[in-house]
């Protein structure tokens, strides 16, 4: 049967309706969801690199794992890593890796240490994320409690903080790396010892972080997670891993954290 062209016009009309209907219904939804997110949050767990700032914006990350390469085959521990790992560009991966395969041992303690050497070198060119400076500081003055929940160097992220102002926002509650690598992300050590810290119930904070690691971690704490991506493929990554409610900006949210300070006055 053959559709006349008065009809195809109205069922595309039609479909095309119910696109935008269907669209509009979603993006209401999850504007809820966040309004909600935010303002039932008591105490709100930053991951660093990613909701916070670009830590590596000008120190490629690509470029220090090339170096941790370079400095295991200078000591001849290139049989440390299969071919496979030494095209990792993730320095924080290759130090796992090493961890797992000498847990403990000097090397360990020595690799870690070259990491947070590089991670400070990054902190001096890393690219603020737009609205974290301005929001970090509006939520501090609502009364909100922060902390920060990373498996950076805690030492970096001090300085970084430091630098910016925002080390009063957080301090004492930033929860870094530590010699135990095992208790890294996605293991919800950190989050678990900033709650303890603070007298949180994991009900009444929220996590913000960027990665799967951060997804997981957040669910075996029992805390709600919001996801921070800056594309659309960093969203999607974070869906498929299980995040419900992910942002591509943190302007929503400075302005949800300004209203609900407005309401309380």
């Amino acid at each position: 049967m053959v559709r006349r062209p008065a009809k195809l016009l109205r069922d595309l009309t039609h479909a095309l309706a119910t696109s935008v209907v269907t669209q509009t219904d979603r993006v209401t939804v999850e504007t809820g969801n966040l309004r909600e997110l935010i303002t039932r949050a008591r105490f709100v767990l930053f991951d660093f690199d990613g909701p916070i700032c670009r830590l590596f914006a000008g120190h490629a990350a690509e470029d220090i794992a090339d170096s941790f390469v370079e400095w295991l085959e200078i000591r001849g521990l290139s049989g440390v890593l299969t071919d496979e790992e030494r095209k990792y560009k993730d320095p924080q991966a290759l130090l796992r890796v090493v961890d797992l395969r000498h847990p403990g041992s000097d090397l360990v303690t020595e690799m870690e240490e070259r990491l947070t050497t590089e991670e400070i070198k990054a902190a001096s060119t890393a690219m603020p994320t737009p609205f974290a400076d301005m929001l970090i500081r509006t939520w501090t003055a609502v009364g909100c409690r922060l902390a920060i929940t990373a498996n950076n160097s805690a030492r970096m992220i001090h300085e970084y903080l430091a630098n910016r102002g925002l080390l009063s926002c957080f301090a004492p509650h930033i929860y870094g790396r530590t010699r135990n690598l095992g208790q890294l992300k996605p293991d919800p050590h950190c989050l678990n010892r900033a709650l303890r810290a603070m007298g949180a119930a994991p009900s009444e904070a929220l996590m913000i972080g960027d990665s799967s690691a951060d997804v997981e971690a957040a669910r075996q704490a029992g805390v709600p997670f919001l996801g921070y991506a800056r594309n659309e493929d960093k969203s999607n990554f974070l869906r498929n891993a299980g995040a419900e409610n992910v942002v591509d900006s943190l302007s929503p949210l400075l302005e949800i954290v300004k209203a609900a300070g407005h309401t309380s006055e």
